[in-house]
């Protein structure tokens, strides 16, 4: 969100230059003022502000720097800014610049001098980089939620289409028969890991920077582990110049939220794919697609068209925090400011991307005798023919040889393999193959053989769904 989108934002700028004109000699230039406020899109931290300065309020009290009254006033008004944010009474000034100054004014206007005593021993500086990874750390566990929704969806799905026989592809061309619940529990292995990884990720977002200060440390010798236990971090950013400066918790998020969707994205072309009338192996349910302005017919498959396209979205979030940092030299610099738009973008895209396919996915319908007959039509079980030759003593690229002239009398016939008499499956040259090989060139024989760990067969498939729920 910028400030031209935030009406709150657009106020009248100070006259006097805004806040922290202590050492200058002349007032912000007006337009410098709106340049560099972020206000307009930082608000969003104001729980995460308000939570770390309580947090370190209660740590001053603890070291003798407030009063036990001085912190009990201070916890009472940040509690009351929270209220009054929540209940839209707060009036975001643009003068203030960001969400830290803004929270602190008020503080000030309702507690008078006790509140300018709450920014003592820190910077803004730890205070943005605790706030973001505190609310970094609320948006993982909330993705991590749906991706488990999501996930439970998928398998559920795969456990109804356990027994449905559809074409496994290569280079978009029917390769092997497999069956539908197969092929989701391959999306299924790929959001796991998707989840995986934010989870991991969590583990590094999950560490406390207050304390640094502007990139020093503090004199006034915080006691930064009773802080990271009254904020449930993990631990402590050991090097104050680190903790203030570097974002790669952030970038890192991004990298996993890119890959997410890029899983989506693959997954959702393949819904489009399948939904047309081409292919009909699937229906989508009707509210979640729409329709067309000039063609009354059309049922098109916008939502995963549109995750396909938000991919592209937070694949270049994660490119400008890599550009965001690339140049900065230690610690601290306004370029940071920078950061939080494309975060804030990146979870809000990959959250209402899940939120879509959770909706969705669950009311998802295999159109189960399209894939039949689009399985019987791809020469399909050519490979279970030639494993049968191995099985004969025949060697394997021999065996590739004479099927693949197989497959091409019955393409000339316009026949499938399973309706070549034993003479025109065996050719001129040899005799191996006999009657039995029929069960091998049916559908179902062909997946049923394919029964090992991985393997698509109706049995390791609901082996694997059981595995699956296990880990969610």
């Amino acid at each position: 969100m910028t400030i031209k989108e935030n009406p709150s934002a657009q106020l009248t700028p100070n006259k006097k230059g805004g806040s922290l004109r202590g050492r200058f000699s002349e007032a912000t230039d007006e337009f410098v003022q709106v340049f560099t406020a972020s206000i307009g899109f930082d608000q969003r931290l104001y729980r995460e502000d308000i939570a770390g300065s309580i947090a370190h309020a209660t740590m001053l009290q603890r070291i003798g720097v407030l009063t036990e009254d001085e912190c009990a006033t201070i916890v009472s008004g940040l509690t009351s800014i929270q209220e009054e944010i929540e209940n839209g009474e707060l009036t975001w000034r643009i003068e203030l610049e960001d969400v830290h100054m803004n929270i602190e004014h008020r503080l000030i206007e309702l507690i008078g001098d006790t509140g300018k005593k709450l920014h003592t021993g820190r910077s803004r500086n730890d205070q943005v980089a605790t706030d973001i990874r505190l609310h970094l750390r609320a948006a993982i566990d909330m993705l991590v939620e749906q991706q488990g929704r999501l996930l439970t969806a998928l398998a559920d799905l795969a456990e109804a289409n356990a027994d449905t026989i559809m074409p496994g592809f290569t280079h978009l061309q029917a390769a092997q028969p497999i069956t539908f619940g197969h092929h989701l529990m391959a999306w299924f292995e790929m959001l796991r890991r998707d989840r995986e990884r934010l989870l991991d990720c969590r583990k590094r977002v999950n560490q406390l920077p207050l304390g640094a200060a502007a990139l020093a440390g503090s004199p006034y010798l915080p006691d930064r582990e009773f802080v990271a236990e009254l904020l449930g971090f993990d631990g402590i950013c050991e090097n104050s110049l680190d903790a203030v400066s570097d974002r790669d918790f952030a970038i890192e998020f991004c990298a996993a939220a890119a890959l997410s969707l890029t899983h989506m994205s693959r997954w959702c072309e393949e819904m489009v794919l399948w939904a047309s009338q081409q292919f009909n192996f699937i229906t989508l349910p009707d509210r979640f697609c729409t329709g067309s302005s000039i063609m009354p017919q059309k049922k098109n498959p916008d939502v995963p068209e549109l995750i396909r396209g938000k991919t592209g979205r937070v694949n270049g979030q994660l490119i400008t925090l890599l550009t965001l940092m690339k140049g900065q030299p230690l610690a601290y610099n306004k370029d940071n400011q920078e950061d939080k738009e494309p975060l804030f973008d990146a979870i809000d895209t990959l959250s209402n991307c899940l939120t879509a396919l959770i909706g969705m996915v669950p009311n998802i319908q295999a159109n189960k005798a399209v894939m039949l007959e689009a399985t019987l039509k791809g020469f399909t079980t050519a490979t279970d023919l030639a494993d049968y030759l191995v099985r004969k003593n025949v060697p394997f690229r021999d065996a590739h040889d004479l099927v693949g002239k197989a497959v091409q009398l019955a393409a000339s016939q316009g026949k499938g393999l399973e309706e070549l008499s034993i003479e025109e499956l065996n050719g001129p040259d040899t005799t191996v193959i006999e009657p039995d090989v029929y069960q091998v060139l049916t559908l179902h024989g062909s997946v049923a053989t394919r029964d090992h760990l991985g393997g698509t067969a109706p049995n390791q498939v609901r082996q694997a769904i059981t595995r699956a729920r296990a880990l969610i």
